[in-house]
């Protein structure tokens, strides 16, 4: 490996699209959560699919490695350098290419904003409704198969590209699916390649599925006495078959940390936040029906939210729950872990996933998208006590290993990364060894975000 020939070669050749200031590097080598920073060599910003090719290709000539980049806000160290290499930056690729209303789609280059997007949307009358929380670029959504808030209505980043541009590891361009609703024209490279996380290509271009802005939206936060009566209303409802737009779970750590974060006065206790888009008719309605089925678990101080301005300010505090929980415990850092199960199994998921965080030494905040079978657990340590790591990774294990026990899954939205690295023999069998074969056939010399969902030699 040459790292420093393809570096002198690209520079040569890009200019001051390379960059080797060490407050980049460093920029680029930092994670969200607990991993150590790992800064690549150099850090590339491409303005097109032909740079980005032009990269590979020289990094390929000389085994360099190549990570994907979009807002870093990834949480189990998809973007760390682990072997040094390029990072390649898409901030400058953040343009809507073409915008088709009557069709529902748009195209979008790797760097745009979610929150970018759809503030240019907004005079159309259509929206991009996935919602991870944090400002995630589109690419990087696309790469993790990112979810969010909203998915319990417009599912994954898995239901909304339609297709994509995408650099393959020896620099060719490849275009798969297209703006048709449904295709059976052989492999969909496309699923794919959402969630690869990088590992199999570079995505450069991305063709989404839109939404028409609700005609009526409320939303609403209602109190718990006890996490399982709040976890049985999610069940319940959705059993009902009312059609929230989102419906999260907060824990009475989460909801104390967000109180002192926020400058909040939400009851101490487990909180559900609702939200119903629809008619006026229609989200009323589905309101009612959500509040009689809230009561008969014992809900209480009911607080709805109707004007914009509102329910932005409500899902801004759930968004911002992630650094209340790290203030909470100052020189904290974060293990964050995230598994998914059938709503069947959600109750006991995370009453037993709390009675472990109870017996452990550490706090842990407890919340999630629970509409559709996903929690999350942050699990504050100080990062300089290797007894209290050691018990959050032992905590992080049990909820994988209940998960899969349950017949979910290790990870509902973070990804693998290298944080998951370990339970994906045990979800997956063989079938892991066969994602390592491809990985092999498509990259064979494994410079693609090397060392991360799939372990292979070289």
């Amino acid at each position: 490996m040459t790292i420093e020939t393809a570096l002198h070669a690209l520079s040569q050749m890009l200019g001051d699209q390379v960059s080797m200031a060490k407050p980049d590097l460093d920029a680029h080598g930092q994670s969200e959560t607990h991993f150590a920073a790992a800064p690549p060599n150099a850090v590339a910003y491409p303005k097109s699919a032909e740079d980005v090719s032009l990269i590979v290709k020289i990094c390929a000539e000389h085994q360099c490695p190549v990570i994907g980049y979009g807002a870093g806000t990834s949480l189990e160290g998809q973007t760390s350098a682990l072997q040094g290499g390029f990072t390649i930056d898409f901030r400058d690729m953040n343009e809507i290419i073409d915008l088709r209303s009557e069709d529902m789609t748009v195209r979008v280059g790797p760097g745009i904003t979610r929150e970018a997007l759809n503030e240019q949307l907004r005079a159309t009358g259509l929206f991009f409704p996935i919602d991870p929380g944090a400002n995630a670029t589109i690419g990087g959504m696309t790469a993790t198969r990112a979810s969010g808030t909203t998915a319990v209505r417009y599912g994954t980043m898995r239901n909304n590209v339609l297709a994509l541009e995408v650099v393959l590891a020896d620099g060719r361009i490849i275009r798969t699916g297209s703006a048709a609703p449904k295709s059976s024209a052989g492999y969909d490279l496309t699923a794919m390649m959402v969630g690869s996380e990088g590992t199999l290509g570079l995505i450069t271009e991305i063709t989404l599925k839109l939404q028409g802005q609700p005609e009526a939206v409320a939303a609403a936060t209602c109190a718990f006495t006890n996490i399982s009566d709040a976890v049985e209303t999610v069940t319940a409802t959705i059993a009902m078959g009312i059609p929230m737009a989102r419906i999260e779970f907060l824990d009475a750590a989460s909801v104390a940390a967000v109180n002192a974060y926020s400058s909040t006065t939400f009851p101490t206790t487990p909180h559900l936040m609702v939200e119903f888009h629809g008619s006026d008719a229609g989200v009323k309605e589905q309101a009612e029906r959500f509040g009689e089925i809230a009561a008969e678990y014992g809900a209480a101080d009911f607080q709805w939210a109707t004007r914009t301005e509102d329910r932005n300010k409500l899902w801004q505090m759930r968004h911002h729950a992630y650094w209340a929980i790290l203030a909470s415990r100052k020189g904290a850092r974060a293990i964050v872990t995230d598994v998914c199960v059938p709503m069947s199994n959600l109750a006991r998921a995370v009453a037993e996933t709390q009675a472990d965080i109870e017996a452990s030494i550490i706090t842990a905040p407890i919340l999630g998208h629970v509409g559709d079978g996903n929690f999350h657990a942050i699990l504050l340590i100080d990062p300089d006590n290797p007894a209290e790591r050691k018990d959050a990774e032992r905590l992080s294990s049990r909820m994988a290993q209940r998960a899969l026990d349950l017949g979910g899954t290790i990870t509902g939205e973070h990804g693998v990364g290298v944080g998951k690295l370990n339970y994906m023999t045990q979800e997956h069998g063989d079938a892991w060894n066969v994602m390592a074969s491809i990985k092999q056939a498509m990259d064979p010399l494994n410079i693609l975000n090397p060392g991360k969902v799939v372990r292979v030699n070289g």
